[in-house]
């Protein structure tokens, strides 16, 4: 896929970036250049590699589920506009 200067004035105005000529004409092989990397990219064979969700391994450090400082409905509903039989109320949204 090759690029051109008209392309590159609809990105910038899709994404509400004025630039002038001259930066059109700059931008207009850089992008070309990105492109060709990205068709690079989707020549490589990945067949074989499992999918993964990050690079290094991951694990999360988990702590004890435990209540510290319970009972405080009172203390937080003070700090509602409206509370109503011990809880938040709302306006209705959906008729």
């Amino acid at each position: 896929m090759s690029v051109d200067q008209n392309t590159v004035r609809k990105v910038a105005s899709l994404a509400r970036i004025a630039i002038t000529d001259a930066e059109a004409e700059r931008l207009t092989p850089e992008l070309n250049n990105i492109l060709g990397w990205v068709e690079q990219l989707g020549e490589v064979d990945t067949s074989s590699v499992e999918p993964m969700t990050a690079v290094i391994p991951n694990t999360l450090r988990l702590r004890e589920d435990v209540v510290t400082e319970g009972d405080q409905r009172d203390a937080v509903l003070a700090n509602a506009p409206q509370g109503e039989h011990g809880f938040f109320t709302v306006p209705k949204v959906v008729e």
